[in-house]
């Protein structure tokens, strides 16, 4: 027996892995000390295990330890690292180059620039979610000091050719941004091989402790330097104030370490079972089409529009099963997803769109369930459908004149 309710929602959050929580737990009562405790053995242990941490993290990614920054998440790492580098180089250039369909962590804080008188360029993407290096260059100018694009999109799963835009950004002596919380630890990423000048990443999305994040800084080819957004007692080489939360960073160190060590393998389980899910689904309903790159995507994640579903209503219909829907619901209005709509897919497509996210701890046995679990709900819903039935008949829906009250 399959245990409900099945968690499929990993690109949300990841639930901690048992041995990162066993890494935390003496933090949290017998080595409490704060790492900027200098004078005693208290504090001094706490420091290494913070280095200890670094190493773990700038192990994943090819970068050294000295080059880690630690923060309260993802959200702030954007921030510092978009922010941060525009007040720094002001005289250099005021000009980022975006792309619409980015996290809101990087896309509000880059219209927070515009704002304040900076130009931003927010590049189309193709149908499948993707930029290409040449847009880049052609999008570049003698005032751009920042390129920030995405290593994976958290709703459609889509790659980047991060180390074309990388060799690129080099070539021009632009710095590269990637926020990388989707695709660091579930992919390969190095910062060397790719070009990257700093890079974002968040505990939350594989395995860790929510409220820690880490933001790499390269130190040297070019050298990054960032204006501070938080000031204070000036922890992490003035970067980034504020007491080290010892225990999150553990956990994050663990959770690093543990990817480090088993993405291969977790890479090819999760695939598998992606395919074996994509294959049930669409071998058993019409009308259903993926959304993002068909082979250049995470692999654990799958984002499927079902045509004359609403996606709300097929997430009712699924109470067993924790997905994500691709509109996002906003107090008011049921707005569909600015990331499908950038590719081109239609608002009744978008709104019937779900986003499947498989982790660590999803089974075969789970994705069978979700297979027939899905199918009832779609088939329960269309059956319920006159648009369907239309369709069905061969009815252009295009051509309907609909009869206004």
């Amino acid at each position: 027996m399959v245990k409900t309710p099945i968690y499929m929602d990993n690109n949300a959050t990841t639930r901690c892995d048992p041995r990162v929580v066993e890494a935390m737990l003496p933090f949290f009562t017998e080595h409490f000390g704060n790492a900027a405790s200098r004078n005693h053995s208290f504090g001094w242990f706490a420091e290494e295990a913070v280095d200890t941490a670094r190493e773990q993290i700038a192990a994943l990614i090819g970068a050294s330890s000295k080059e880690i920054i630690f923060t309260s998440g993802a959200t702030e790492s954007n921030n510092l690292a978009i922010k941060g580098v525009a007040a720094m180089y002001k005289k250099k250039g005021n000009h980022l180059i975006t792309q619409v369909t980015e996290h809101k962590a990087v896309i509000d804080p880059c219209k927070r620039l515009e704002r304040d008188g900076y130009q931003v360029t927010f590049l189309p993407v193709d149908k499948y979610g993707q930029v290409s290096a040449q847009q880049v260059a052609e999008a570049m100018t003698d005032q751009t000091i920042l390129v920030t694009l995405m290593a994976a999109n958290n709703e459609i799963g889509t790659l980047q050719p991060i180390k074309e835009i990388g060799k690129l950004c080099k070539e021009k002596g632009v710095l590269f941004h990637t926020d990388a919380v989707q695709a660091a630890g579930k992919v390969p990423l190095d910062v060397e091989k790719m070009g990257i000048d700093l890079l974002s990443l968040s505990a939350h999305k594989i395995y860790g402790p929510k409220g820690q994040g880490a933001l790499y800084v390269r130190r040297k080819n070019p050298r990054v330097r960032l204006d501070p957004i938080i000031d204070g007692g000036g922890h992490e080489r003035g970067m980034r104030s504020g007491t080290l939360a010892v225990t999150n960073i553990v956990g994050l160190g663990m959770a690093c370490e543990l990817c480090r060590k088993e993405m291969v393998e977790e890479e090819k389980r999760l695939l598998h079972l992606r395919e074996k899910l994509r294959k049930g689904i669409l071998g058993r309903l019409d009308e259903v089409s993926l959304n993002g790159h068909p082979t250049e995507r995470l692999p654990g994640n799958l984002n499927l529009s079902f045509a004359y579903v609403e996606g709300e209503g097929l997430m009712m219909g699924m109470k067993d099963v924790a997905v994500s829907s691709g509109s996002a619901c906003t107090s008011a209005s049921l707005e569909p997803s600015y990331v499908l709509k950038a590719l081109g897919v239609g608002d009744d497509l978008a709104h019937s769109s779900i986003r499947f996210g498989l982790g660590r701890f999803n089974t075969e046995e789970e994705v069978d369930y979700v297979i027939d679990h899905v199918v009832e709900a779609v088939s329960k819903l269309r059956e319920m459908s006159p648009l369907y039935e239309m369709a069905k008949e061969g009815v252009d829906l295009k051509s309907v004149q609909w009869a206004s009250h």
